[in-house]
């Protein structure tokens, strides 16, 4: 699995959420894994690094993070797309087991303890800026990107290669009740003369 993975330098980390995706957040403390999918991520600074997701209150996923302090955001692929709709439509509260049934594995990268779902293009890992008036009043948590990995097969040089990558690396965007769309394709803007 760990063949083909490579470090991002944080400097770069802001690229692998620039496109859009849906992204899977997991989390764990005391022993307890989870994970779920959320439509709502995106790159926040350079310098350190720092993104924002929203993690509603009902969510298991959340507790594990306000608990431990700590997170991993992911950008599944178009493999895993029946995998984040499950994740995204179960909640471990009420199917302890939603994690085997969706056929989620997990991984560990690095030196950091955390779950991290193979088969994804892209993990940032994070620890929580906690932000209590945020986090209460919109449910949205910022994190401070402490290392970044992506597949070198879609993603290379601080950039993605969707275009040369196979379809089944595409990043995958959530519109509405389990549709999504795949990232298209490239197009290029003309340059200033």
């Amino acid at each position: 699995m760990n063949e083909h993975i490579r470090p991002v330098p944080l400097e770069k980390a802001y690229r692998l959420l620039t496109h859009g995706p849906t992204v899977l957040v997991s989390a764990r403390h005391a022993g307890v894994d989870n994970v779920m999918a959320a439509a709502w991520a995106c790159a926040l600074d350079f310098a350190p690094p720092k993104l924002t997701v929203v993690l509603d209150k009902s969510t298991h996923t959340r507790g594990l993070v306000e608990a431990s302090g700590q997170f991993v955001i992911q950008v599944p692929t178009v493999r895993l797309l029946q995998l984040t709709h499950e994740v995204g439509t179960r909640g471990r509260a009420s199917e302890p087991g939603k994690l085997e049934v969706a056929g989620v594995e997990l991984v560990r990268l690095g030196e950091t303890g955390m779950p991290f779902v193979a088969g994804c293009s892209a993990w940032l890992a994070c620890r929580l800026v906690p932000e209590p008036h945020n986090q209460q009043a919109y449910d949205l948590f910022i994190g401070e990107v402490t290392a970044a990995w992506a597949d070198e097969r879609v993603f290379k040089d601080g950039h993605w290669h969707f275009e040369t990558a196979g379809t089944e690396w595409r990043s995958i965007h959530h519109v509405a009740g389990g549709h999504f769309y795949a990232i298209g394709e490239p197009m290029q803007a003309r340059s200033k003369p």
